[in-house]
């Protein structure tokens, strides 16, 4: 069905998850969490899509995706564990691991296109107008909420600081 191999199918359901996960992070906290439940999901959803990417990719850009998406989703795991970055680590964590999404979304929505509906796909080849503004809509979409979390994070830590020790303590 749709031309998906059995590990191309292992491939696909287990990046799924991380689809609505990262919607639900998004909308209920700005932001994929890592350390929440829905983040360590996701984590490892992305995680198994991006490592069966290798396997079955057809096109060299895939294992840029694929490696790119390992080396994000690790960077922005790891980056609050970090001390040295204390200050800058919750942008870069909300960075990475939102750039992690935006490549999750790049090649389902190719890949939706040039294979849904079975036989006779809405997009004929990468090059397709259709393709190329979704895939423009997709990168305005990322620019967009990477601006709306940095802004808001920076509200958030300008907050935290004109609240005093003693009004957080009698809170």
């Amino acid at each position: 069905m749709f031309g998906i191999s059995s590990l191309g199918w292992v491939h696909t359901l287990s990046s799924l998850p991380a689809i609505p996960l990262a919607i639900y992070m998004f909308a209920r906290y700005g932001r994929i969490v890592p350390r929440s439940k829905p983040g360590v999901v996701y984590f490892f959803s992305m995680l198994i899509g991006a490592i069966t990417v290798f396997p079955i990719a057809h096109q060299s850009v895939s294992y840029v995706i694929g490696t790119a998406t390992i080396l994000l989703l690790f960077a922005g795991y790891g980056i609050g564990r970090v001390s040295s970055f204390e200050r800058s680590g919750k942008y870069l964590e909300t960075i990475f691991l939102s750039l992690t999404a935006f490549l999750l979304m790049l090649p389902t929505i190719t890949e939706t296109l040039t294979r849904v509906p079975n036989g006779h796909p809405i997009v004929a080849d990468l090059n397709s107008p259709i393709l190329l503004g979704a895939q423009g809509i997709l990168f305005v979409i990322l620019i967009v909420g990477l601006t709306a979390q940095i802004i808001h994070l920076r509200r958030q830590n300008r907050l935290a600081a004109f609240t005093s020790p003693a009004e957080m303590s009698a809170e």
